[in-house]
């Protein structure tokens, strides 16, 4: 086993070595003894085909020490990681018709008759090899050979919620709506997350999957009711009159739940969220609304003092505290400088949370006000003020007011050779941008041939991936947890907030940093911020 470095906030544990029935077992195990070693600062375990990426908080956890202890557990005796007890799971599926779009096509690509398709495809023990890409995704490996299919040339844009699909030697099962590439063979009515169980994902890294085939009348039968729950509302502090461009409600996020293929969400740039809560008096870790170039028009329904700190309104001063009376009404346009601003209000935004958070997850439908932008006519309770006074007016600048270019400091990514060729190159942001990541425009790095067949490892906000036609993304918060794309590098945690204020046409330029001055970076920002995030 080798222990790496993931940009300035994951360390991996490679499990090389024999076969990859042998590898499976050795990650299950050391991501187990992992867990159970309970290191200081540690945030997530993310378990992925030949290794273990431990996610931790560089303010929490001293990592040179941190690169020991881990090596201590990973080189430690094979009887100290036991596996844990091997779970099993039945799913049913029904499959071809208006359940597997794609079932007849690949019957014919396949030249085999469709009783023939659906006994290949659940006569398999299939191994969950990880969680990804969705909340509940499993990548389930154990595919048999005659049935390993390319993904599709052009994905669909949405895919329905519990589609069953080949992805090359993969096959997985939808757990909600989002947009694919895998070829859909068939559908399966079982709920494969659901936030409101004690482990939300059905399956976890290690379990068994077995399909039954089952017609379309017991699909019907067997379906879950999809019907939107209300969510608790306390009494209603502000009435969105217009929604703005994308608003969202989010706090710090949720950390903890990777291994279940959950992002982090929470606010794209934290340290404006953390500066208009200090300007409030909130707590670092309250909810705020996170609002994306067009602002909203919000009606106060009783008194509240509030603050805006991130991208710049002409008509609405930032950094500083607003009082609005009941009735009130506070416009905001458009934003002329950075691509997020954050709105907080003494008490925070109090909707239930959910995994631990109140941050949206709209990918998912996760969080905040059911699980979606707001809209107009939208009811946002406020908790109860805090108990410290307003701050009034702070020194510190919201990330939003960054110059042009921005300088993205990096940490080096595995494929060094692209790395180097990556540095020297200017980028602009794109309109195609959004919470999952930014992508970039300019010249183009091409892929190394064996790079750009990847196995899908844990990635993280910050990460640059270089998709295959050689333009970069910058993971941000709600991106997958684990990606298959070549990493050149990680935008180190400290300049996040820069990355995430990037607005269409925005000129990025990069300087590579050691992990050290990412750590010191992080270190003086939360000292400009207060410190103490939790």
């Amino acid at each position: 086993m080798r222990v790496i470095d993931v940009g300035d906030r994951g360390v991996a544990v490679l499990v090389e070595g024999g076969d990859a029935v042998e590898r499976r077992r050795r990650v299950r195990g050391l991501a187990n003894a992992l867990a159970a070693a309970r290191l200081d600062g540690v945030t997530d375990l993310v378990a992925s085909p030949g290794r273990v990426t431990v996610v931790y908080d560089p303010l929490r956890a001293e990592h040179p020490r941190l690169r020991v202890r881990i090596d201590e557990v990973a080189q430690g005796p094979l009887d100290a990681r036991a596996d844990v007890p091997e779970v099993r799971h039945e799913i049913p599926v029904c499959y071809g018709g208006t359940c597997g779009p794609d079932f007849a096509e690949l019957c014919s690509r396949l030249a085999i008759d469709r009783q023939a398709l659906i006994d290949l495809h659940t006569a398999p023990d299939y191994v969950v090899e990880t969680i990804g890409f969705l909340p509940g995704f499993g990548y389930l490996a154990g595919l048999p050979e005659r049935l390993a299919t390319p993904r599709r040339d052009t994905p669909r844009r949405l895919v329905p919620a519990g589609s069953v699909g080949i992805g090359g030697t993969f096959t997985a099962a939808y757990p909600f709506a989002s947009p694919g590439g895998w070829n859909l063979v068939g559908a399966t009515p079982a709920r494969l997350f659901d936030a409101s169980r004690p482990q939300p994902a059905l399956v976890r890294t290690g379990d068994r999957v077995r399909f039954t085939a089952i017609d379309h009348r017991e699909f019907a039968r067997l379906r879950p009711d999809v019907a939107e729950s209300a969510s608790r509302v306390g009494s209603v502090g502000i009435t969105v009159l217009a929604p703005g461009l994308w608003t969202t409600i989010q706090d710090l996020g949720r950390p903890g739940h990777r291994a279940d293929g959950v992002p982090l969400s929470g606010a794209a740039d934290a340290a404006s969220l953390r500066l208009a809560n200090r300007l409030v008096g909130n707590p670092a870790t309250a909810a705020g609304l996170e609002i994306t170039l067009l602002g909203p028009t919000l009606r106060f329904e009783r008194a509240a003092d509030v603050a805006i700190a991130g991208a710049a309104f002409p008509e609405v001063p930032s950094d500083t505290v607003l009082r609005m009376a009941a009735g009130d009404v506070l416009t905001l346009g458009h934003s002329t400088a950075g691509c997020r601003s954050y709105l907080a209000v003494a008490g925070g935004i109090d909707v239930p949370p959910v995994l631990g958070s109140r941050s949206t997850l709209v990918t998912a439908g996760l969080g905040g006000l059911r699980g979606r932008q707001l809209v107009a006519g939208d009811a946002l309770p406020i908790g109860r003020d805090p108990p410290g006074r307003p701050a009034g007016c702070l020194p510190t600048r919201s990330s939003g007011m960054a110059a042009a270019p921005v300088t993205l400091r990096v940490v080096a990514g595995e494929q060094i050779g692209m790395a180097d060729r990556f540095w020297g190159s200017h980028h602009v942001a794109t309109s195609r941008s959004d919470r999952m990541g930014v992508r970039l425009d300019g010249p183009t790095v091409a892929t190394d041939p064996v790079a750009a067949d990847l196995p899908s490892l844990a990635v993280l906000p910050g990460t640059i991936q270089l998709p295959p036609d050689g333009r970069p993304i910058i993971l941000l918060a709600d991106a997958q947890t684990i990606g298959g794309y070549p990493v050149v590098g990680h935008v180190i945690a400290a300049d996040l907030p820069r990355a995430a204020q990037l607005r269409p046409g925005s000129h990025v330029q990069w300087r590579q940093v050691t992990i050290a001055e990412a750590h010191q970076a992080l270190r003086d920002l939360d000292a400009a911020l207060g410190g103490d995030p939790a």
